[in-house]
């Protein structure tokens, strides 16, 4: 066996973006600031644990949203 690390892909679920903001160009530099923190291992150091009854009480349109992505429960559909 070999310490190589595979190299690091990174993946935007459909939809992700959705919710976003602001301009292609904000978007955009969003994506590219995001890819090169988890390349750089930033992005890691810097996550916390996300405390799903506090999400729930907090902010339960996002709970709704983790719960149904991560169900598997996505309704958002392509036009």
């Amino acid at each position: 066996m070999t310490d190589e690390k595979k190299p690091l892909t990174i993946e935007f679920a459909p939809g992700a973006f959705d919710d976003f903001e602001g301009s292609q160009e904000e978007l955009e530099e969003m994506i590219a600031e995001i890819t090169k923190m988890a390349h750089s291992g930033e992005l890691f150091e810097q996550s916390r644990q996300v405390d799903l009854e506090e999400l729930l009480t907090e902010e339960p349109e996002w709970a709704e949203k983790l719960i149904n992505s991560l169900a598997g429960e996505d309704k958002r559909t392509l036009q």
